[in-house]
């Protein structure tokens, strides 16, 4: 019998160390009820359900930043929902100075308001913000213009009236030509020839031709009765026709709307990331609202900037015009942002299906089955009071050898 070296009582102290080792273990994954607490438990299960963890994170956090961007488009949505009622309200006024029952103080009177709306356009456009940045001043329109540029011409015509000739590159931005048959009082007309803004030319035949908006130099060739030359800049537009069959009084309205190119540019735009990782964006560019960008600004008789004129049945015309394209500029930009929320809508939709399965697959890599792990831990405890009874049984074995000395 030896007794230096209780191998019985050495063998069960191993299992019994072991079997405690499990059981704390055990203890570990239920308490915090990851499978994974240390890199230890599975090294490579580690290092994926990190990589999963940083990615539900951002898919998080995406998510609360396009409910922010919904937030800031809202908020300059909201702003040009205002302007469409100024512009409303002014062409409702321009409609009314065109009528001739109103005199020239009346036309005053209507002025007045109108300057009043157009500075008011311009006060929404400088002073709407989100979180300090400027919305709807152009400085994060987001887009480049190109070289190349081209018009679109509405004409509001009889079917022998014809438009013909280059698209005018040269053209500023928008612009009415008014057709009339009959002579134009040359009073309360702007012809100053430096910007073009407003002119009236007088064509053969007892047919005038008046242009307003923001163009450019604007010049007109008197061709008779069947039509006349307009040159923009370096471009002609040519109209052709029977202008002679037009009644007394009649008149035809053509709106010059330009029509450029453009690209876009991400520092001047507003980056929205609605991803997880890098260049997972989207760039989204505001064009200025303010009113000389919605061409309800002229230059005449040298004086910049100033409200569309309303002094005479023409300029309240041409206006009525200008407003409309305005109208239509502001009602663009208000269903691109509209567009640009549904957008983000279902990207939000999107990203939350894709953090839940990504939590489901990081679930199943780090997280514990709760029964099974239960069921370990009553095996390695039942195994640990038995090794604890056994360390008690080989301990008295080297007792016996004591026997031998009765």
């Amino acid at each position: 019998m030896i007794i230096n070296h209780n191998m019985p009582a050495l063998n069960t102290y191993n299992r019994l160390s072991a079997n405690n080792t499990q059981t704390s273990k055990s203890l570990e994954k239920l308490s915090s009820g990851l499978r994974i607490n240390r890199a230890g438990d599975d090294a490579a299960g580690l290092a994926i359900s990190e990589k999963m963890r940083g990615q539900i994170r951002g898919l998080d956090q995406a998510q609360r930043n396009a409910q922010d961007s919904i937030s800031m488009i809202q908020t300059a949505e909201g702003a040009l929902n205002e302007t469409h009622s100024i512009l409303q309200r002014m062409r409702e006024l321009a409609v009314q100075a065109s009528n001739d029952t109103n005199t020239k103080v009346d036309r005053g009177e209507i002025q007045k308001e109108i300057n009043q709306l157009t500075d008011e356009i311009d006060r929404i456009a400088n002073t709407t913000e989100f979180n300090t940045q400027k919305l709807i001043d152009g400085s994060k329109k987001g887009l480049v213009d190109k070289e190349n540029s081209q018009v679109t011409l509405q004409v509001n015509t009889k079917q022998d009236i014809k438009i013909s000739g280059s698209a005018p590159t040269a053209l500023a931005s928008s612009g009415v030509i008014i057709i009339t048959a009959g002579s134009l009082a040359s009073a309360g007309f702007f012809n100053d020839g430096t910007g073009g803004v407003m002119a009236t030319a007088a064509v053969g035949g007892g047919i005038s031709i008046y242009i307003a908006g923001q163009l450019t130099t604007a010049t007109v060739a008197a061709l008779g009765n069947t039509g006349a030359t307009i040159t923009i800049g370096t471009d002609v537009i040519t109209l052709s026709g029977n202008f002679a069959s037009m009644s007394s009084g009649e008149s035809i309205t053509i709106g010059i709307k330009a029509k450029i190119d453009q690209s876009t540019k991400i520092d001047d735009s507003f980056s929205m990331q609605i991803g997880a990782n890098s260049g997972q964006n989207i760039i989204v560019g505001i064009n200025s609202m303010k009113a000389k960008d919605l061409n309800l600004r002229q230059t005449a008789n040298g004086e910049a900037d100033v409200a569309l004129r309303v002094g005479n049945y023409y300029q309240a015309s041409g206006a009525v015009t200008l407003i409309n394209n305005a109208i239509e500029q502001v009602s663009a930009e208000r269903s691109k942002l509209g567009a640009v929320q549904n957008r983000l809508e279902h990207t939000i939709s999107n990203l939350n299906t894709s953090s839940e399965n990504l939590t489901a697959a990081e679930s199943r890599v780090r997280d514990v089955d709760m029964a099974k792990e239960m069921m370990n831990f009553q095996k390695n405890n039942i195994l640990s009071q038995a090794a604890q009874a056994m360390l008690a049984q080989a301990n008295q074995q080297p007792q016996g050898v004591l026997q031998l000395l009765r």
